[in-house]
């Protein structure tokens, strides 16, 4: 190959192809600690093999999903606090998955950025592993892109990819039925939705992200940087152990727009909102900004992450398991009919 003094390259033009071998090499480590049965290779090829068959499948049914993080993405990168947002990712897509019932098998992540800084990129998908791991599906690949003039210098964005698998004939929602019974689970803080609304929030109180947290202890970033909650496993224990009709994820919407999406038509919901005591971090952004409970509940989780359409008489079972689990469950109300949700009681 002949060469030209002077030329140009692609490092030149602000893409470092080196640095992006660094990222792989650094984070393969990470992503073999996610590895499951089904896994045929690892990272480096051209595409990610799975074998469903060695997975436990008969007759398997694909479920996919995809998402990011949205604004939440803003106050970790101004924060330098990486490690955790991709954690978030994660839950946003297998908490999705798990309410067609499918168990979450292989992840995919795709980071985009102006200029490759290995060791913030390292940190955010460490932190994917972590999420991987906590929802037992391996990290089998994603794509590092590094464009020059798409992003402000520091910024980055991200986009998940989740794959699971169910037997054919389980998908949820299914029998979902007058007189079921709800039962909420409690959500970690904010999760990964209405970080726009929050950011607003936060600019109205003049406040810094370093500033004491006025709801809680430590920073009020470090608080609004708790991770989303992921709830794959003791949700696919519930729906195994039975009597599970439908799950809800309580993302952007709120319980308001995400329980309505699990019911058939002509069923509608009631909810009890004196069934649990609303965070102090939604309190803080509710009296700070003067925010109507209506607003509220179609914007934010409002302290309820996931919620669980179970048949009556399983519904004590049912709790006791998941709090057996670890998780915070609350009888928020029942099916009833009529579409829509149905509030009483208040924040």
């Amino acid at each position: 190959m002949s060469e030209r003094p002077n030329g140009l390259t692609y490092a030149a033009a602000g893409v470092d192809i080196d640095a992006g071998t660094a990222l792989v090499e650094r984070i393969k480590p990470a992503a073999a600690a996610t590895a499951r049965a089904g896994v045929v290779e690892g990272l480096g090829g051209f595409g990610a093999l799975f074998d469903l068959k060695a997975a436990g499948y008969a007759d398997p049914v694909l479920v996919a999903a995809t998402d990011g993080v949205g604004t939440k993405l803003r106050l970790a990168i101004d924060t330098g606090q990486l490690a955790t947002v991709g954690i978030d990712l994660v839950a946003m897509c297998v908490n999705d998955l798990v309410c067609q019932g499918a168990e979450p098998l292989l992840f995919l992540d795709y980071f985009a950025t102006g200029r490759l800084d290995v060791e913030a990129a390292s940190a955010v998908i460490e932190g994917i592993a972590e999420g991987c791991r906590e929802a037992g599906c391996a990290l089998v690949g994603g794509e590092t892109a590094e464009m020059p003039g798409m992003y402000h210098n520091g910024d980055f964005d991200l986009a998940g990819f989740a794959v699971g698998a169910l037997e054919r004939g389980t998908h949820l929602p299914a029998g979902v039925a007058d007189g079921d019974l709800l039962l909420g689970l409690a959500s970690s803080g904010v999760h990964s939705n209405g970080y726009s609304l929050v950011r607003k929030v936060v600019a109205l109180a003049g406040l810094a992200w370093d500033a004491p947290c006025p709801f809680g202890d430590g920073t009020l970033g470090d608080a609004l940087l708790a991770p989303t909650r992921i709830y794959v496993r003791p949700a696919l224990a519930a729906i195994r152990a039975g009597g599970v009709h439908a799950l809800a994820h309580v993302t952007g919407g709120g319980l308001t727009e995400n329980l309505p999406r699990v019911l058939p038509k002509a069923l509608g919901a009631e909810v009890d909102l004196d069934a649990w005591t609303l965070p102090p971090v939604f309190a803080w952004l509710r009296e700070r900004a003067g925010i109507p409970d209506a607003e509220m509940l179609k914007t934010f989780n409002c302290g309820i992450g996931l919620v669980l359409v179970v048949a009556p008489e399983r519904a004590a079972a049912v709790a006791a398991d998941l709090a057996a689990a670890g998780e915070t469950v609350h009888a928020l109300g029942r099916i009833t009919p009529g579409a829509g949700v149905r509030y009483t009681g208040s924040l």
